[in-house]
């Protein structure tokens, strides 16, 4: 599956943002979406990951409470919706689909667990 997100730009502390990442190619319906970020000089983490059916939502401890990840699997798009951005959100945030069974946090939040990744989309916070 070929993956495409969009939605990044500049905002304040404290501001809003939602990305989306539009899939092509694949039975997306199938997939499980994961959003990873890379910042600067730091390796890529997780953020947020979604079952195929959006019945079962992850995050990261850094992000929970404040990012709501989403799909529309007749869309074929999974979205990121970023409330109370803080600086430290500051990166490049990739969407990226895999099957993993089960999917668990364990395996959702795992970059190895996914086989295609989207050209990220930046994302700057500034205070």
């Amino acid at each position: 599956v070929q993956l495409q997100a969009s939605g990044g730009g500049l905002v304040q502390a404290g501001g809003s943002l939602r990305l989306s990442c539009a899939a092509s190619g694949g039975n997306f319906g199938s997939y499980v979406m994961g959003w990873f970020r890379q910042a600067p000089g730091k390796e890529r983490e997780f953020v947020a990951g979604i079952n195929w059916n959006g019945q079962n939502t992850y995050y990261a401890d850094s992000v929970k409470g404040r990012f709501t990840v989403s799909r529309n699997n007749d869309k074929r798009e999974v979205y990121l919706q970023m409330n109370s951005l803080k600086p430290e959100d500051t990166a490049v945030y990739y969407c990226a689909a895999g099957h993993m069974t089960p999917d668990s946090k364990q395996y959702v939040s795992a970059a190895y667990s996914y086989n295609d990744w989207g050209r990220g989309t930046l994302v700057t916070v500034s205070s």
